[in-house]
């Protein structure tokens, strides 16, 4: 069996993810298409670009993360319908996007969580020492998000399915009842958080692109991980905030109650009872197990087996 994974250049998780796959498991990658039994396309909204004569012969597992049905002109769901056509088996991160899925298509759908390597997320104890190494006082409180706020098209602009505007809210009110919250930012398309934290007089500290040894140590210099998206496949921050045993709170979307307690879970329609959560890192840490590496590889392993062996 030859597995060939779609590429996608966009500093992402699933560039990661494809990274991993390709060196993990080189016995079965193979970078040429021809000499693939299996196409994984990892990036579907790419798909418009793939050669799609070069798939004939071929089974082809189709990745999905989430499909915004709330979009006017819904780019990713006239694609998929398109390119449905050439998958024999779709792939997803969350239960809540496999149901969506399956609404459109009768091909089977797969939910499998994407792996978090253990090698690059684990719990740090010395947090004073994170502090002085990223020059931060011990009485800061520190709130992080480290996925992208702002339209590709216009960085000022957020892009709501993210929903920064909620996040933005949520620090807004504690800032006003603590004074003492840095906001910690990492990732691209960080424009409209940014320029709204300086508006509101909120301290911040933006770290652009950092390796996962730096993003682990974020991680684990937090007070707080705030997830405030409307709409979500994943995402990754869940499982990598759980398996360093980063306290979390998130809205309800992708695999976030996988993962987290009911009472890490906010209502995104109701910023107080933001407030009402808590964050129960021995909870999700016993349920994100299932996830971390090596035992994280062995469910997709199998699919990939069996859509082989199909």
């Amino acid at each position: 069996m030859k597995v060939y994974l779609t590429q996608i250049n966009e500093s992402w998780i699933v560039d990661k993810i494809r990274e991993e796959f390709y060196l993990n498991f080189s016995e079965i990658a193979t970078n040429n298409i021809k000499k693939a039994d299996i196409v994984w396309v990892i990036a579907p909204w790419l798909s418009h670009k793939i050669n799609t004569r070069k798939l004939k012969n071929k089974k082809v597992l189709c990745s999905v993360y989430h499909l915004d049905s709330a979009k006017k002109e819904n780019n990713d769901l006239i694609r998929f319908k398109k390119f449905d056509q050439f998958v024999d088996q779709y792939h997803t991160i969350s239960i809540k996007s496999m149901k969506d899925i399956q609404k459109i298509t009768d091909k089977k759908v797969t939910e499998i969580p994407f792996w978090v390597d253990t090698k690059q997320f684990f719990h740090i104890d010395k947090k004073s020492d994170l502090r002085r190494k990223f020059g931060i006082l011990d009485d800061r409180y520190l709130v992080g998000s480290f996925q992208r706020d702002s339209e590709g098209n216009d960085p000022l602009k957020p892009k709501l399915i993210k929903g920064p505007d909620i996040f933005l809210e949520i620090v807004h009110k504690i800032h006003k009842k603590n004074n003492n919250i840095t906001v910690i930012l990492t990732g691209k398309r960080r424009d409209y958080l940014i320029s709204n934290l300086i508006k509101l007089g909120i301290d911040y500290k933006y770290f652009e692109m950092v390796d996962s040894n730096v993003l682990n140590e974020l991680y684990n210099l937090l007070d707080l991980y705030v997830v405030s998206s409307r709409l979500e496949g994943g995402p990754q921050a869940v499982v990598e905030c759980a398996t360093s045993k980063t306290p979390i709170v998130s809205t309800d979307v992708g695999m976030a109650r996988q993962v987290l307690s009911d009472e890490s879970i906010f209502d995104m329609h109701d910023y107080d009872s933001f407030f009402k959560t808590k964050a129960n890192v021995d909870v999700a840490k016993n349920r994100v197990k299932r996830y971390e590496t090596p035992q994280g590889y062995n469910s997709f392993i199998r699919l990939l087996s069996s859509l082989y062996e199909s």
